[in-house]
């Protein structure tokens, strides 16, 4: 069985994120999406919220699932027996931030965990999480960006809808 983690923050999930998603599902027999809880990070939602959020954004993908973890990739991954990381990539500086971590990852696993990267689609190519929260924080419209339910949860997050 192929088998690959695709981790990120996903604070919030973006279209760009879906797109990955989508794409390594058609690749891999099982993709887990593995939410990082980052204690050095500040994130608009919680870990627990993330997790919730991408599953109600891949339930009709029976062969993906979500999961949240902290620690090293590499260990979380070996963990789940699972050898290969999903990367999305927009742009060369995303290239050269990613291909140290896959180096890093390499060494630390002993060689044990390989990096795939997906180029992001073009019409997704300008997104980012950062720019999505950006955005919304001054009530813009982030439609493009993310799903309908995603853009009511972060539109809360900053007070402009009613729970």
């Amino acid at each position: 069985m192929r088998k690959a983690i695709y981790p990120g923050s996903f604070d919030p999930m973006t279209y760009g994120h879906l797109d990955i998603i989508q794409r390594a599902a058609k690749i891999f027999d099982e993709l887990t999406v593995s939410v990082l809880n980052n204690k050095l990070k500040t994130p608009l939602f919680s870990v627990e919220e993330r997790v919730k959020i991408l599953q109600k954004a891949v339930a009709d993908m029976p062969n993906v699932k979500v999961e949240s973890f902290s620690g090293l990739l590499v260990d979380y991954a070996k963990s789940r027996d699972v050898p290969v990381v999903i990367r999305g990539l927009r742009a060369i500086t995303d290239f050269e931030y990613e291909l140290q971590n896959a180096q890093t990852n390499a060494k630390l696993s002993r060689g044990e965990l390989d990096t795939m990267f997906l180029t992001t689609s073009l019409e997704y190519a300008y997104l980012s999480s950062s720019s999505v929260k950006e955005i919304a924080s001054f009530n813009g419209d982030i439609s493009m960006c993310v799903p309908d339910f995603v853009a009511e949860l972060v539109y809360q997050k900053y007070g402009f809808l009613k729970k």
